[in-house]
């Protein structure tokens, strides 16, 4: 087969020392400064998702969760820091007040932030340096400010507009009280600083994390949730803990493809390349290649939202829905015409991705963020902390599997991606952005496994993703003879010109033999490699 290549505005890079991939420059020097000063690949991660709480506040937050896969020691690690609902919110309490679909804004979508807590941990495990010492980046760039780009401009700006029209409570003021001066937001290039998130960070890093938990942070979040009647209180913040958990993979062409395991909808991506595994794919740009993924995924989706939930929850295994014989059963529902997916009956959903690499081979997979941009709408009044809404994904049917309970937590959107050979590890990948995450990563694995495309092609290549039903929106790029052969197999095809919509990705790849990184960033970003 022929390598395929995409234009690119940047060549794939290469390094021999440390690498570090994310969708914002200052971030990325930032995690390259870490290396240099002798940290590793897990004080790279934690600096860089730090630095993105300030640079990149748009996508994610010291209030937010976090995943991640780090290889270290020769050994693959998986962490679900995500929280859970609080204790006091249940569906019951929820009828009461006549609320018959979980909101968007406010704290009714609010679970503990588990991103901090996922920090101290991956840094006490495997980290060289303090967590003091990770953190200093970001709060300089907090406390004395830091350039904004134009994609955290744009996005910046859409936010305002939106909660200009909508936060109309007293509560929703903090955040125009941090993220606006007198209602204004900057525009690219313009200087700004963030000076609650600095002495919010300090104190993350001076007590490890446990005043965000346990100390004043705590105290400050539960007062903020009391005085506005909701849910989270100090007690739940103080119950939460960063789980070390075993990730799941599936094999496919040669290698092996990691997630972590439920409640996050990494399987979904695992589902879809085991069901894909059953046909052959010749070409990239063959109509039957994008229909057959399309439907693959779409399969795998089903399944996922049926199924997936809090792992303790879940009725159905991972080891079934991860079966090849499963997904061979499943590959020959597709036809070549496009269905409207149903679950099957096996045996037995603003985010930002940061993926780091050391001289000595560790590498960390990591992905954080608020959803939805800045989350719940909330901010925890002189903090800088922006409350997330992963809440919103909790299902009020109680027949659901996903229905919301106390202290469940909720289907959610945000994966790390690692891939290995063997027992080498080949490095992280991810494609953030809600549920086009599985599906991205479906097409970067495919691009790379399937068509050859190396780390930067992968992800320059133009991308589709399945909305419902029949509904899949598709990049200007993608060749008309495609939409229209598309459109004949009966899908509805849209053509979508805001490339926010269909992800953002980091791709890091070691060569087993050298030790060099070869490494690609997001067009669709100002994804940046800072290496050396």
């Amino acid at each position: 087969m022929e390598k395929q290549s995409y234009s690119s505005i940047r060549n794939v890079i290469y390094a021999k020392h440390g690498m570090v991939a994310t969708s914002e420059p200052q971030a990325a020097q930032a995690g390259l400064d870490i290396l240099k000063k002798g940290g590793n690949a897990i004080d790279a991660a934690i600096a860089v998702a730090a630095c993105l709480t300030v640079t990149e506040p748009t996508s994610n937050g010291i209030g937010g969760d976090n995943f991640a896969l780090i290889w270290h020691n020769r050994k693959l690690h998986g962490l679900n820091s995500s929280g859970h609902a609080p204790t006091s919110l249940s569906l019951s309490e929820l009828k009461k007040k006549g609320i018959k679909e979980i909101p968007k804004y406010g704290f009714i979508p609010v679970t503990v932030p588990g991103a901090v807590a996922g920090w101290a941990e991956i840094s006490r495990k495997f980290g060289k340096l303090s967590l003091k010492d990770c953190l200093k980046p970001a709060i300089d760039y907090a406390r004395n400010g830091f350039t904004v780009s134009k994609t955290v401009a744009y996005y910046w700006k859409a936010a305002n507009l939106i909660y200009q029209k909508q936060f109309k409570h007293e509560m929703f003021q903090y955040w125009f009280d941090t993220f606006t001066k007198d209602l204004a937001i900057p525009k690219a290039g313009d200087i700004w600083t963030l000076k609650d998130h600095a002495y919010t960070l300090e104190e993350i890093g001076e007590t490890i994390g446990q005043s965000f938990y346990r100390g004043r942070i705590a105290d400050e979040i539960d007062a903020y949730s009391r005085k506005y009647d909701g849910y989270i209180r100090k007690s739940d913040l103080e119950k939460f803990k960063a789980e070390w958990v075993e990730p799941i993979s599936t094999s496919y062409k040669g290698y092996n493809v990691w997630e972590i395991p439920p409640n996050g909808q990494g399987i979904v991506a695992l589902m879809a390349l085991n069901i894909a595994e059953n046909f052959e794919f010749k070409d990239k740009e063959l109509i039957s290649t994008y229909h057959t993924q399309i439907e693959a995924l779409k399969l795998a989706f089903a399944d996922g939202f049926n199924y997936v939930t809090d792992i303790k929850d879940m009725k159905t295994s991972t080891q079934s829905l991860l079966s090849k014989t499963y997904a061979w059963k499943r590959s020959k529902e597709i036809t070549k015409d496009a269905m409207i997916p149903n679950c099957g009956k096996p045996i037995g959903s603003g985010t930002v991705y940061i993926a780091t690499a050391d001289e000595e081979g560790n590498m960390v997979s990591l992905i954080q963020s608020n959803y939805m941009g800045f989350g719940s709408g909330l901010v925890v009044p002189h903090t800088g902390i922006a409350l997330h809404n992963r809440g919103h994904n909790f299902s009020l049917d109680p027949t659901s599997i996903n229905v919301l309970a106390p202290n469940k937590k909720p289907f959610h959107t945000i994966i790390p991606g690692f891939l290995t050979k063997g027992r080498e590890a080949i490095g992280p990948f991810g494609v953030m952005g809600g549920f086009m995450q599985p599906q991205g990563h479906l097409q970067v694995i495919m691009n790379m496994l399937d068509f050859g495309l190396d780390p930067q092609e992968a992800l320059d290549a133009p991308r589709w993703q399945w909305i419902e039903g029949k509904k899949v929106l598709v990049e200007p790029e993608i060749p008309l003879k495609i939409i229209h052969g598309l459109i004949k197999k009966g899908h509805e095809i849209v053509v979508e010109n805001n490339r926010g919509t269909f992800g953002r990705g980091q791709i890091i790849l070691r060569n087993p033999l050298t030790g060099v990184y070869t490494g690609g960033t997001e067009k669709r970003a100002d994804g940046t490699i800072a290496s050396y």
